[in-house]
């Protein structure tokens, strides 16, 4: 289980995101992720499952 979940810094590097863009879209609920004592956390795999819905709404 290493590296299973990402904190907001984590999630913005791996997405070459700003951190407040990271923040912005998990706010919003677009981009899949909760909360643990008020800080963001995000699993890897719904993130990478987020990143092809978002491939398949270009094509």
């Amino acid at each position: 289980m290493t590296d299973q979940i990402l904190t907001l810094k984590e999630v913005a590097a791996y997405l070459k995101l700003a951190e407040k863009t990271a923040y912005k879209l998990a706010a919003e609920g677009k981009l899949p992720g909760f909360k643990v004592g008020g800080s963001w956390r995000f699993k890897r795999e719904d993130v990478e499952i987020w990143i092809e819905e978002q491939k398949k709404k270009r094509t």
